[in-house]
């Protein structure tokens, strides 16, 4: 993958694109002016990340662009600061302060929501497996603006991890942390979403293994929480209590440490 900036970018963008560069051990290219199929075909890469004022964008040809951006998670955070409940955070049954470790990040939609009611006592850490989504995420979440301080104050806690989760478990003491979330990518999409499709190019597909959960319910003080279809299979063969949710097409499933 290369990193470059739109055309005639100014200096501090420039700086930001070699910065996350250096960061994820990605090329840095300058765009020169080039249309990027050009930039892509003169480096022989197939995945793009463009930096840009307001914006970060993971292009790969021939493929939708995708831009970072919270969506429906935005939504959402503004509904905890007034106070409304959220059915992620009621499953895992957290409480402000609790520590979280998202294995999925994705978009980071989850991470965001852990990280506004935790608050700054909280410790919020989003894994991703994928090096395009990983650099996206890391960018994305220091430098995007929401209409809400304490929004954008959430997005910079997160610390953002480029790893696969069971890797990381193993490497975790026991009891390490509060809550440990899964919320793998579906293997046939419920939505044609215009932020779900182009994630799918990029997040990994595998199936979520016993020996992540066991890993785990090690980890794990309080809750392991997974998000799956409503009626999934995945919540039996995986040990989960599901919650089901009235008529919603999708459904927690819980695993309470020490009960």
């Amino acid at each position: 993958m290369i990193i470059t900036t739109g055309n005639d970018p100014i200096p501090e963008i420039v700086q930001r694109a070699v910065s996350l560069a250096e960061r994820t051990g990605c090329n840095y290219v300058p765009r020169d002016n080039l249309s990027l199929p050009k930039l892509v075909k003169r480096h022989g890469e197939e995945e793009v990340l463009v930096v840009l004022q307001e914006a970060v964008r993971l292009i790969r040809p021939g493929m939708p662009s995708m831009e970072f951006h919270p969506s429906m998670g935005y939504v959402r955070a503004k509904r905890i600061l007034k106070g409304e409940t959220d059915p992620l955070l009621s499953a895992a049954d957290m409480i402000p302060g609790d520590s979280v470790l998202d294995c999925t990040a994705g978009l980071g939609t989850d991470s965001l929501l852990f990280s506004v009611y935790g608050g700054e006592t909280s410790k919020v850490t989003a894994l991703e497996s994928s090096l395009p989504l990983y650099a996206l995420l890391i960018e994305g979440m220091s430098q995007y603006t929401t209409g809400k301080e304490r929004v954008n104050e959430a997005f910079r806690r997160i610390q953002v991890v480029n790893s696969d989760h069971l890797d990381y478990l193993r490497a975790q003491p026991d009891c390490s942390v509060d809550i440990v979330y899964f919320d793998p990518m579906f293997r046939v999409p419920l939505t044609d979403s215009a932020s779900i499709s182009p994630l799918r190019q990029y997040a990994n597909g595998e199936a979520l293994s016993p020996e992540s959960v066991a890993e785990a319910k090690r980890v794990a003080r309080k809750t392991v929480l997974l998000k799956e279809k409503a009626l999934s299979g995945e919540f039996d063969r995986l040990g989960f209590t599901e919650l089901l949710r009235g008529s919603s097409k999708t459904s927690y499933g819980v695993i309470k440490i020490g009960n």
